[in-house]
């Protein structure tokens, strides 16, 4: 898929990728899930399904949180507080830890939550606001969306299909 260059555009690129995402979910087992045997987010790190899981939900908060700072006091503290973008692997582990209490049934309903709720900020934010004026250095807005959205989901679902080719 092309990247997405307005508003319709992200939208049905989220919603795509994501619906192709949660039909690889739904490909494994339950009780497989929890097992740490896909290749993880930082060098020589393995993760499980619900640890993926937990990737995709803590990335989506933090593009929540982006906008709502952005909206109401216009400072962005990239990618997270505390983590600078040469660490995104420590960032990876904090995610799997911040939701390692949920089982999978509980994180998928969480990134549903997630996504939809990026999807109506979307839905609430214009064009204009989204790719017609810089937001984060030469990046728009809704590049920066599609780049925590759209694009991990559908690299998940790569990584998913992979693993239950090779199982």
């Amino acid at each position: 898929m092309a990247v997405p260059q307005d508003k319709k555009q992200l939208i049905d690129a989220i919603e795509k990728n994501y619906r192709l995402l949660k039909i690889q979910i739904d490909r494994v087992p339950p009780l497989h899930r929890a097992s740490k045997v896909m290749e993880g987010h930082a060098k020589d790190t393995v993760m499980s399904l619900d640890d993926l899981l937990s990737y995709l939900i803590g990335w989506g908060q933090l593009v929540l949180k982006w906008q709502k700072n952005y909206q109401n006091v216009g400072l962005i503290d990239f990618p997270e507080t505390n983590y600078k973008w040469n660490e995104l692997g420590r960032l990876a582990q904090k995610f799997y830890l911040d939701y390692k209490e949920y089982n999978s049934q509980e994180l998928i309903q969480l990134l549903d939550n997630v996504v939809l709720e990026i999807l109506r900020n979307i839905g609430e934010t214009t064009n204009f606001d989204l790719y017609e004026k810089p937001w984060y250095g030469k990046w728009t807005l809704g590049r920066m969306i599609q780049f925590n959205t759209a694009s991990p989901y559908n690299n998940a679902k790569n990584r998913i299909a992979k693993h239950l080719k090779s199982a």
